[in-house]
């Protein structure tokens, strides 16, 4: 992620009223919530330009040239919303902002979605290692490990309740399985599968990553493909939730069996998983095969993404992010998310968004 300048804006209208009601029902509709900002530790900032957001990130010492050979600090802001304007605002200012602006807020995502599967994969260990020692697990690790199972989908839910027997011959599979997606594989995926945050699928439907389902669910393509069938963009009610899905996406499908073998590989020689070095096992995620790829790598060298495979987040109070992109919503927002903090559905929220959902 490389400096560059920042840009002097001219902001025209934006549709305040619109973008502000997606904002509150982003917030308030679907019988969703974002824990109390003041009982659970979470702080809400609202966003109301392009040149705010600028300011924030770098009031958070998180804009400009990163320093090579240093772990990277990234801040624990957690973009749960944004506003539709944001297509329009990235046409108005430069490629490299544009560029900037989004990876600074998908870093965050990444890293805490690998940050719950690595506390994932700490426990699995300790229980394999006691297992392998010739121990028996208790009842509640037996069924710790049984939801982790069948999350990673190794257990078939046709057949009934899984015996134990069954739970335990799962876990070397689950090493293989619950483990991190480098964060420059992830950054890269994502600015090339959403257009830096501005395709209609990641707009309106938070999918930042071009996960297609089937069933009549999700969000369907403008040009949908006879041949394929009636498929869909997967959508999702919070961004982190569309991260969270990717990364169960290639953590369990066979498609991407050569991902997880040769990630397993490099772990097992205590090697670093590197965003470029997976790649290489992405032919399968697109139609475009080996010229994916070619991409995908393009897209990581360029951008210098490489340097947040050597990142962590800061170990500070979580900050939620809800980005207006103008002035005008900031306001509307601002009112609707005291009001919803007054009803206690702020609450609801974030229990929603399951920033800390444990097994």
């Amino acid at each position: 992620m490389k400096a560059h300048k920042q840009p002097t804006l001219q902001l025209g209208a934006a549709p305040g009223a619109v973008a502000a009601l997606m904002i509150a029902a982003c917030l308030a509709g679907g019988a969703t919530s974002v824990a109390s900002a003041d009982s659970k530790g979470y702080e809400i900032r609202v966003l109301g330009s392009v040149d705010e957001a600028i300011a924030y990130w770098k009031e958070r010492d998180f804009w400009g040239e990163e320093k090579r050979g240093k772990t990277l600090a990234v801040p624990r802001a957690i973009t749960v919303a944004i506003d539709l304007s944001w297509k329009q605002e990235a046409e108005r200012v430069t490629v490299d902002v544009k560029k900037e602006l989004f990876y600074r807020a998908a870093a965050p995502l990444i890293l805490y979605a690998n940050e719950l599967i690595l506390q994932d994969r700490e426990q699995l260990q300790s229980l394999a290692r006691r297992q392998g020692e010739g121990k028996t697990l208790n009842a509640d690790e037996i069924q710790w490990l049984g939801n982790l199972a069948d999350h990673y989908r190794l257990l078939d839910p046709e057949k009934g309740a899984a015996s134990e027997a069954d739970i335990l011959a799962t876990i070397d599979e689950l090493m293989v399985r619950v483990d991190i997606i480098p964060p420059a594989l992830a950054l890269g995926q994502a600015a090339y599968e959403s257009g830096y945050g501005t395709s209609r699928f990641a707009l309106t439907g938070n999918a930042f990553f071009g996960q297609w389902t089937w069933g009549g669910k999700g969000m369907k393509p403008l040009q949908q493909r006879k041949s394929k069938g009636d498929y869909r963009v997967a959508t999702y009610d919070w961004p982190f939730d569309s991260v969270r899905a990717y990364m169960l996406n290639l953590n369990t499908q066979r498609a991407y069996a050569d991902l997880r073998r040769v990630r397993a590989e490099l772990s097992g020689r205590g090697e670093k998983l590197t965003g470029l070095a997976l790649a290489e096992t992405l032919t399968k995620y697109s139609e475009r095969g080996q010229a994916y790829v070619k991409t995908l790598k393009g897209i990581i060298k360029t951008n210098g993404l490489d340097i947040a495979d050597n990142a962590r987040l800061r170990d500070e109070r979580t900050v939620l992010l809800v980005e207006a992109e103008h002035p005008r919503d900031k306001v509307v927002a601002e009112k609707a998310i005291e009001g919803l903090r007054a009803s206690g559905e702020l609450e609801n929220i974030i229990k929603s968004m399951r920033l800390n959902q444990t097994r």
